[in-house]
């Protein structure tokens, strides 16, 4: 079984590969973006990538920046379509069922943590409007922390900011005017604990706290305060 696991997954990494080839290039001539501390997904080991949700596009921005392979978390709708659900299949991603305690994903989410993969999640659950963002005061979904603490790997927060910029045809154009905002945070790691639930409250607390420093640094870096922070984007 591992030794078909090992082959599915090679399938997958250099579909994964290719897609982001493809795909930088598509973005590398129409944006400019702020790209700040990167290089903190580079960490060796597994751990959850938890962002901040705004648009579709967060997804391959997560991509195009992160120094890790991905493997994301769907919602299972998406993989009813065909020809969506193969792709991103194919991009390591799996369903989720959010209408019921879906045991087989989180099954699916421990065993590739324990393999030593990068699962990225969207702690806030679904696409955010400025108003219920995380970022204005909205809540989290308990999962990211309560799974981190069972397998004992990091959180690594992320903020992007104006994904949803490509909802319009014209941020396509190659003219790398379109600007965006993501920011990589420190890793949150969990306490060992003789209360569970109190411990996931106060990861959930922390993470709320990260995800409004990342921002405040974006903000701090477009007003001139960071620029020594940006990283150079390939």
């Amino acid at each position: 079984m591992s030794e078909l696991y090992a082959v599915g997954k090679f399938v997958s990494d250099i579909f994964y590969n290719i897609v982001c080839a493809l795909g930088s290039h598509a973005f590398w001539v129409n944006s400019s973006p702020r790209v700040l501390n990167a290089h903190r997904t580079a960490m060796k080991g597994a751990y959850v990538l938890a962002s901040t949700h705004s648009s579709p596009f967060d997804v391959p921005l997560l991509i195009r920046h992160a120094k890790r392979k991905l493997d994301f978390v769907s919602i299972v709708e998406v993989f009813a379509k065909p020809l969506v659900g193969w792709f991103y299949g194919h991009m390591n991603a799996f369903p989720l069922d959010r209408s019921r305690n879906d045991s087989k994903t989180v099954r699916i989410i421990r065993d590739r943590l324990r393999r030593g993969r990068v699962i990225a999640m969207f702690p806030e659950g679904n696409i955010r409007t400025p108003d219920s963002s995380v970022l204005n005061g909205g809540s989290l979904k308990a999962g990211v922390a309560r799974l981190a603490m069972m397998v004992k790997v990091p959180i690594i927060p992320v903020v992007i900011l104006d994904s949803g910029k490509y909802g319009n045809w014209k941020s396509w154009l190659p003219l790398r005017r379109t600007k965006y905002s993501i920011n990589f945070g420190e890793p949150i790691i969990a306490n060992d604990s003789n209360d569970p639930k109190e411990e996931a409250r106060n990861i959930e607390i922390e993470l709320k706290a990260a995800f409004l420093k990342l921002y405040q640094e974006l903000i701090d870096d477009k007003n001139g305060l960071r620029l020594n922070a940006k990283e150079p984007v390939p």
